[in-house]
């Protein structure tokens, strides 16, 4: 078996607690999202732009559903520790936490949509 090679964005889905981490964009907030480096696979590359904007250790476990043709992939992600190392380019006051609806005006891909409304508990 061998492991996928990304391609294009990949975006990486990290909900802890009923709430989804975002970063800042231009535009507003977003995923934390980057281009994978040469022979990476989707996860790792998910797991890598995690920490290399938060600073938190997370795990890349699974694609979800393409449903958007932009070309990207999208990774669920497990963190792994509970507060950020020092090796974010962003500092926590920079992060948000949202829970699925205070999402509703942040642009998601279909895919994330669709999992946090399925996935997250009320808050």
């Amino acid at each position: 078996m061998t492991a996928e090679r990304a391609e294009g964005v990949v975006r990486a889905v990290v909900v802890t607690d009923g709430r989804l981490l975002l970063v800042p964009e231009p535009a507003g907030w977003g995923l934390p999202s980057g281009i994978p480096q040469p022979a990476e696979t989707p996860q790792a590359t998910a797991a890598r732009v995690v920490y290399e904007l938060t600073g938190y250790l997370a795990d890349g476990t699974e694609a979800l559903d393409p449903g958007d043709d932009d070309g990207g992939t999208t990774i669920l992600c497990r963190l792994l520790t509970e507060s950020p190392t020092d090796g974010g380019s962003l500092t926590p006051d920079h992060l948000r936490w949202a829970s699925v609806e205070e999402t509703a005006d942040t642009p998601l891909p279909a895919p994330v949509r669709h999992y946090l409304e399925g996935h997250t508990p009320p808050i």
